[in-house]
């Protein structure tokens, strides 16, 4: 027997290598690759977990404002609203002129538009020639009723004068009742020159009123501002031609400023017109402004979405309307605008006494 440790090597065998599995394209190994799968999970697990939060915050802050208001004292979010007001055209026709534009500040009576009023001015000057020429008829009217009155006048003193010779024989009957007709005529011309002059004076009173209304027409075809109020909307341009009825402008009435809120039943049912309410705008929190109930809906109704209330959503709401003093707005017409949302605070019984941080702010 051979020693194995001096035993020749055999022939070499090669080993085949393992074999191996077929990789995907790349394209397809990353689009299913698990760490991808996680990414919209996760996604996401982050959007619950910040919406949680946000509610959290939210529900902290309603308990907090909650705790410093007393009792007696209710409160509702909303926006800060004035009353629109649409200036439009009384009659169709070309716009001329406008004197104010988006922004501008417009005050009672100012003119902010003149339409095209060349053919009520052309028809205005028609109506002022019939109006002078039936005064020339008037005129000739009462002239003639002068001269039928003194006809009538000279045959009344005829026919006296004429009875009074009959009986003496100086006069005839014939005579006597020729003096009679004369009289009869005399009177019956006098009374249709009166109704000659009635008839001018109508005459005259319509041509007058044409003119009147002519010349209303055309101060109406001014378009002036019925409120102080800055304007909101420019809705037509010079050269248009609009309908009657045609809006120009929209205005905001400075007068009018309110905010609507929601309340549930409980508190909605001892808030009564005229109750002393306060706003406090986001833009500034730091300023009070006093106001009072001047609406109070007698049916309830779902709450808008842009609410925000302590009652659940499906729950029945009343709107409340609070609007801010209008001598408080006096003067300040330029500061008044829309859709600035804010908190408004209505006090629903009369011995709360309003906080610190509800007190009415001076008068800047």
């Amino acid at each position: 027997m051979s020693d194995p440790k001096t035993r020749s090597p055999g022939p070499a065998v090669e080993l085949s290598p393992e074999p191996q599995e077929p990789r995907l394209p790349a394209v397809i190994e990353h689009g299913f690759a698990p760490g991808r799968r996680r990414r919209p999970r996760l996604a996401l697990w982050a959007a619950l977990v910040l919406a949680g939060i946000g509610a959290g915050i939210g529900w902290f802050w309603w308990q907090y404002h909650e705790a410093r208001l007393p009792p007696g004292i209710a409160w509702g979010n909303g926006r800060l609203e004035a009353d629109e007001i649409d200036i439009d055209t009384k009659f169709a026709g070309r716009i001329a002129k406008l004197f104010v534009d988006e922004g501008d500040m417009a005050r009672a009576g100012q003119v902010v538009a003149i339409m095209d009023t060349r053919d009520l001015h052309a028809s205005l000057k028609k109506s002022e020639a019939l109006v002078s020429q039936a005064e020339r008829a008037l005129d000739e009217a009462k002239a003639n009723l002068v001269q039928q009155q003194s006809q009538g006048k000279l045959a009344q003193q005829e026919l006296n004068r004429t009875s009074a010779l009959v009986p003496k024989g100086f006069a005839t009957v014939e005579l006597l009742d020729q003096r009679r007709q004369q009289l009869n005529g005399a009177v019956a011309a006098e009374l249709a020159a009166n109704h000659k002059v009635a008839e001018a004076q109508h005459a005259l009173d319509a041509a007058t009123h044409d003119v009147e209304l002519y010349r209303v027409n055309i101060l109406d075809n001014t378009l002036t501002a019925p409120r102080d109020g800055p304007i909101e909307y420019r809705v037509a341009n010079v050269g248009e031609v609009l309908t009657g009825g045609g809006k120009v402008f929209t205005m905001l009435d400075a007068s009018y400023v309110y905010m609507d809120i929601y309340l549930p039943t409980a508190e909605a049912g001892r808030i009564r017109i005229g109750s002393e309410a306060r706003i406090v705008l986001d833009a500034y929190p730091d300023h009070v402004i006093p106001a009072k109930v001047v609406y109070v809906a007698s049916q309830a109704q779902f709450t808008p979405k842009t609410v925000e209330t302590k009652a659940e959503r499906d729950k029945l709401m009343f709107r409340i309307r609070v609007r801010i003093d209008p001598e408080r707005l006096r003067g300040r017409e330029a500061l008044v605008r829309s859709g600035l949302p804010g908190l408004a605070y209505v006090r629903t019984d009369t011995a709360a006494v309003w906080p610190s941080s509800l007190q009415s702010s001076p008068t800047p």
